[in-house]
């Protein structure tokens, strides 16, 4: 519930400042795409199965459930590492970059993320592969244990860790280091002459909140890959406890809910949009409760109107009184 308010959250106060988005903020969007598709399309199937402590689907919907996983999965890692790689080009190289690395190229990026991940997500359906359930059975993921299977199993299991796992962690970690040496050396020299500009302190809370995203994907997904990578090299029946393979993947799957408060949290454009949007709700909620309250009012009791008229005076004019009675 959490990540589906939050990360919906992101995406209508994004496509309210649509006209002022940037490059990085649009990347923050697909990523919020990905993790809110994640939790409408998949969570509910765990979360049926895990009342009844058992998959409770068939081989297609494994494979379905799978599938979904492994391609939003990829897909987040890939934005993520996007994020990093960019946001090092620009701060840390030439002015060029900066200048391609805007509009179309970015939404080619985002477009690439999603056809990359679909693609290689889709290899166990031609036979690269399997999704099979989870050792404590209650979601699906790539059968890791078919790496001694056959010369394909081989070959995509271990692709799925060193090409699509080890190759994005490393770039974004190395990414976010540089990322941030530069920004302390840069404030160094600012501090040392004695200027002081808003610009610093923006650059700052950007680059700190890319940190927190990206130490935080790879945090949560670094237990979850050290636990199926040791489910890789055990060729006979292994014995692994449920609780050591739930845990690491409960705690991969909370990487949806906080970015969304990440980003709220460091960017202060999003903030204010975000107070806005909730400021016009809560207006649009007043009103149409008013207008509810009003339509249930009892209708006002109809008003008669009688008019008497006198009797001529002396000099034969007459009068004419109007007496107003309230019908209940």
């Amino acid at each position: 519930v959490l990540s589906v308010l939050g990360n919906g959250l992101v995406l209508a106060v994004s496509y309210r400042r649509r006209k002022k988005i940037n490059s990085s903020e649009l990347l923050c969007v697909n990523l919020a795409v990905a993790d809110l598709l994640c939790c409408v399309c998949l969570y509910p199937l765990s979360i049926i199965s895990s009342f009844s402590h058992a998959w409770l689907g068939d081989q297609t919907t494994c494979t379905y459930y799978g599938l979904g996983g492994f391609l939003f999965g990829l897909c987040g890692m890939f934005t993520i590492a996007a994020i990093s790689v960019i946001r090092y080009v620009k701060i840390c190289h030439n002015i060029v970059y900066v200048l391609w690395l805007e509009g179309s190229s970015i939404r080619a990026v985002c477009v690439a993320t999603w056809l990359i991940a679909a693609v290689w997500s889709c290899l166990p359906l031609f036979g690269w592969g399997e999704y099979a359930p989870e050792p404590y059975g209650v979601s699906c993921t790539v059968a890791w244990k078919r790496y001694h299977t056959s010369v394909k199993d081989a070959v995509y299991v271990m692709s799925s860790f060193a090409i699509f796992t080890l190759v994005p962690v490393l770039l974004i970690v190395t990414s976010q280091c540089q990322i941030l040496y530069k920004i302390y050396r840069f404030s160094l020299t600012l501090s040392a002459r004695g200027i002081h500009t808003n610009l610093k302190n923006a650059e700052k809370q950007i680059s700190v909140m890319f940190f927190c995203i990206s130490l935080g994907f790879v945090i949560a997904w670094a237990p979850y890959s050290v636990a199926s990578f040791l489910l890789i090299f055990h060729k006979d029946d292994w014995h692994l406890a449920p609780e050591g393979f739930i845990f690491p993947t409960l705690f991969a799957k909370s990487s949806h809910i906080y970015n969304p408060f990440i980003y709220f949290y460091f960017n202060r454009a999003f903030r204010q949009e975000l107070y806005v949007l909730c400021r016009t709700f809560c207006s649009r909620l007043a009103r149409n409760r008013v207008s509810v309250i009003a339509m249930n009012q009892p209708p006002a009791p109809p008003v008669i109107e009688i008019q008497l008229r006198d009797q001529g005076d002396l000099h034969g004019n007459s009068s004419a009184k109007v007496k107003t009675l309230d019908i209940p």
